[in-house]
């Protein structure tokens, strides 16, 4: 098998984000289309380098992270009370997203080399930090899931594990005081969001209406009342699971769902075939991360999660997600490549 065999499940996942964001706007769809094409050459290029040698330039990975994640904070523009982007012309780049392959890379790296629960909490302390306050309580919560997936898929002792895991509950009082007040609404908004149908429980109920209305066969691209009157929010980002149902219908929320499951088995594999504990450590990385946030993001469209602004991977429009999901699906084929190969 070769890493290109990586990419047909992303085949449908593309074809169903084209489908309903060009319902939306054709512009949308287009750029779409170009950081699909450049995702695709990225992951052609990492794929093809040995991914054993990202292991050693750990602490150059870590200065480029904490670079990437300074930079909103100097050229950066606030939207909606948050800086995550800096302005490119016509495109935007959200350095949070772009890090989080560097991220896998770098706790890999130590894990496969460390057992030292210490070192490595440093290793997320900062990176962490930084996101949170820009504040972006999504990408700080993938992060951090991906941190403590690693740690449990590594070789530390558990019960160092388990006493770190209970001074953060014991904290979490505490780390829910710092949270904006819309983060906490969303929070509790799920629960009952009827409870606040014009206010925190808004989104979810719009996403609801719109999944309901979809039936088996959707009510035909362009046709969503909800996604295209714009009763849904942010219905090409958070909430397009929604509106892919809507217009689609459930049949196409099941290709998705299918799909995503075609690509965690291509995943597990390369996981089982890597020639070392890094190599595997940095699939095991990226299923966490892509799962996670799949998980989520249907999750929070079915009033089943909070709403977090987790985007859906690969099918959310998005520039710096998509290539930093791609980058990230390139080590896995880099994995794959390189353990069959030796090298």
């Amino acid at each position: 098998m070769t890493g290109r065999r990586l990419l047909w499940p992303l085949l449908p996942l593309f074809g169903l984000s084209l489908l309903v964001l060009g319902s939306l706007s054709w512009q949308l769809a287009l750029n779409q289309g170009v950081f699909i094409i450049l995702g695709l050459g990225l992951f052609v290029l990492v794929s093809n380098y040995p991914y054993s040698q990202h292991r050693f330039f750990s602490r150059q990975y870590l200065g480029l992270i904490i670079f990437l994640l300074l930079l909103p904070y100097i050229f950066g523009v606030t939207t909606r009370g948050a800086i995550r982007w800096i302005p490119l012309g016509s495109f935007s780049l959200q350095p949070s997203e772009l890090v989080k392959p560097l991220l896998i890379i770098i706790f890999a790296a130590y894990l496969s080399a460390s057992q030292k629960l210490g070192g490595y909490l440093l290793l997320l302390l900062l990176p962490f930090g930084l996101i949170f306050k820009q504040p972006d309580l999504g990408t700080s919560l993938v992060v951090g899931v991906i941190w403590l997936g690693l740690l449990f898929n590594s070789r530390v002792d558990r019960r160092q594990i388990f006493g770190f895991l209970g001074v953060v509950l014991i904290s979490f009082p505490l780390i829910f005081r710092l949270l904006q007040p819309y983060q906490k609404e969303r929070l509790t908004g799920f629960v009952n969001p009827y409870a606040d149908p014009a206010g925190s429980g808004y989104q979810v109920i719009q996403a609801l209406i719109a999944v309901g209305g979809g039936g088996w066969l959707g009510q035909g691209l362009g046709r969503g009342s909800q996604s295209q009157l714009q009763f849904l929010p942010e219905r090409q980002t958070d909430f397009i699971f929604s509106a892919i149902t809507e217009e689609l219908g459930v049949a196409a929320g099941a290709v998705l769902l299918l799909s995503y499951l075609w690509l965690l088995r291509r995943l597990l594999v390369v996981a089982g075939l890597a020639a070392d504990e890094f190599g595997r450590l940095v699939v095991t990385g990226v299923i966490i991360m892509l799962w996670f946030q799949a998980v989520v993001t249907i999750g929070m469209n079915l009033g089943m999660m909070p709403v977090t602004g987790i985007t859906l991977p690969l099918v959310s429009a998005g520039g710096s997600s998509l290539l930093s999901i791609m980058i990230s699906l390139g080590l896995v084929g880099s994995v794959w490549k390189f353990s069959q190969s030796g090298l």
